[in-house]
């Protein structure tokens, strides 16, 4: 069930004045304050429905499940914008108003409203995992265990350049959300994913290949469901995540970062790297000895943390 808090008086990272925005969140599990939290954040089409009735994350969240809702409770607030929501007035006009600072600025808020002054883990895929990110150096006591899984501290070139594609096809195509999701299947998959699931084959009664077929598919489906100003807004946060911006190097942030780090990377990831990641777990080795940096082995490329429910189970056995 949605809920929401009031966050009054915000002020962004580049000192734009917010007067008001609705928070809304989902809590599944165990009643606030009655059992260990564990937040998380979703990923760029995502919402606060991360298990349960057509929760996104269900492989990994539920009863019985690796992060058991019999045993903690989760919580995961929806980014405002995002359209899930339903409120109209919570619509962002302007797309590059927030960063993935700013979101986690307005989520240590709606914690702070919500009393929760310690969190047992905080974890998310792609954009939500470097929005955690972004928490953890705000907020350096608060999260037990930081996860993020198939993300990183920062947007690169690599990842801006295509947030870039992505930014021109909203702007100027006939089908916007449509057409840029074509774009994004093939950066969230891989080469070698696509063989496997297509081999070349052909679909006789549509006449075109069955990966055309399927690249059709998803952009109309993501079409129904997805709005232009949020695709807009989330694609702009995801090209800007960067815990030094107007701090010191990374190192130096990460530092003063209290939590565990659990990092987990996909082997086939063409859009945030395991190598990317592999250099970031080197330089956090440098002054933290409280982090591990697990993989993925998969063929389908930044989706995995969103198929191989098995192998992410396991490697987070130890944190749950």
């Amino acid at each position: 069930m949605l809920q929401k808090v009031q966050i009054s008086d915000f002020i962004t990272s580049k000192g734009e004045k917010v007067d008001k925005i609705s928070l809304f969140y989902e809590v599944f599990g165990k009643s606030l304050h009655k059992a260990p939290i564990v937040f998380v954040n979703h990923a760029l089409t995502g919402n606060s429905k991360v298990c349960g009735d057509q929760g996104w994350w269900n492989g990994l969240i539920g009863s019985g499940k690796c992060i058991d809702t019999d045993k903690y409770t989760v919580l995961s607030f929806n980014i405002p914008g995002n359209g899930y929501d339903g409120e109209e007035d919570n619509l962002v006009l302007d797309y590059k108003l927030f960063n993935a600072r700013d979101i986690a600025m307005i989520f240590a808020k709606g914690l702070e409203q919500l009393n929760i002054s310690n969190l047992h883990a905080a974890i998310g895929g792609s954009v939500g995992g470097g929005i955690a990110w972004e928490l953890a150096a705000i907020k350096p006591s608060l999260i037990d265990h930081l996860i993020p899984v198939a993300t990183d501290w920062k947007s690169t070139d690599w990842l801006k350049a295509n947030c870039l594609v992505q930014e021109q096809i909203l702007l100027n195509s006939d089908k916007p959300v449509h057409d840029a999701r074509l774009h994004a299947m093939l950066i969230y998959r891989s080469p070698e994913s696509f063989k496997q699931k297509f081999d070349r084959s052909y679909n006789d009664d549509k006449s075109m290949y069955n990966v055309e077929s399927w690249l059709f598919h998803h952009g109309s489906k993501l079409d129904e469901r997805f709005t232009l100003s949020a695709y807009k807004e989330l694609n702009y946060i995801l090209a800007n995540i960067d815990i030094t911006e107007g701090r010191q190097s990374f190192k130096e942030v990460a530092v003063t970062i209290k939590s565990n780090i659990h990092i987990i990377s996909v082997n086939s990831d063409g859009f945030f790297t395991a190598a990317e990641d592999e250099n970031t777990f080197k330089e956090l080795r440098e002054v933290k000895q409280n982090v591990t940096h697990q993989i993925i082995d998969s063929v389908h490329g930044h989706d995995a943390f969103l198929i191989e429910f098995d192998q992410l189970s396991k490697l987070l056995a130890d944190v749950f």
